[in-house]
């Protein structure tokens, strides 16, 4: 490792080896081959093959991925277990506490068991407003057919129906929310920072804000009906 990263924090190291070439000694030819990441960024060594390049893309994908399951469950038990303390602890750990409650909240609706390793996070949210059964329904679907989040979310739309999907729209249309261009504008970085769909950042939003004011109001679980396909915000 350069001298210079000594002082930087390395989260993790990925070392990707090839056969040393001729004349090149073992340790000189792993620094090569070596990606590590730091607190400022990503050091790639030069003369990385592509397929070693690939590889680390890969692996940094299933960290990011899996890290957003990580936090969500991390706040979770905070929540459970340190009610009066956890946002404190959430401040420590210098983390957007926004970002942390979306998470937290896809984390709630599937439980651990029911998680679907070949499938992003970003999958699991696309589906945490369904019912249990038609998530599962999904999952398989697009666990089966290879589906991206955006191909995943294609589906959902046509499986509703043509003719039902242009009456809802146009029924929808007369109950739009108006909102002012600017404070769009500020939800769609918020929604972008937060590294979710609008629509979904907006619903979990709302969940969390009527979940604490409910909490705090003593509301009977039960009373409140959640609608599972709320009007898009666009």
């Amino acid at each position: 490792m350069p001298k210079s990263d000594a002082t930087n924090s390395v989260l993790f190291r990925r070392r990707v080896e090839s056969a040393p070439r001729q004349g090149r000694g073992v340790d000189e030819d792993r620094q090569r081959n070596q990606v590590l990441t730091t607190k400022v960024g990503l050091q790639l060594p030069a003369g990385l093959t592509f397929e070693n390049w690939e590889l680390a893309g890969r692996q940094l994908s299933g960290i990011v991925n899996s890290s957003s399951w990580w936090l969500g469950d991390w706040l979770v038990y905070g929540k459970d277990h340190y009610s009066d303390r956890y946002e404190r602890g959430v401040r420590a750990a210098g983390l957007q506490y926004q970002t942390l409650r979306n998470y937290a909240w896809v984390s709630r609706r599937f439980e651990m068991k029911r998680r679907r390793a070949a499938l992003s996070f970003q999958h699991h949210a696309e589906l945490a407003s369904l019912p249990v059964e038609e998530q599962e329904r999904w999952l398989d679907q697009a666990e089966q057919q290879g589906w991206s989040t955006k191909q995943l979310r294609k589906a959902m739309r046509l499986a509703r129906g043509g003719a039902e999907v242009e009456e809802a729209s146009q029924a929808e249309a007369t109950r739009r929310l108006a909102v002012p261009d600017s404070r769009l504008q500020w939800w769609h970085k918020a929604a972008e920072q937060s590294g979710v769909e609008l629509e979904q950042w907006v619903l979990a939003t709302l969940d969390n804000a009527a979940e604490q004011i409910l909490v705090e109001t003593q509301e009977p679980a039960g009373s409140v009906i959640v609608e599972s396909r709320p009007t898009a915000v666009a």
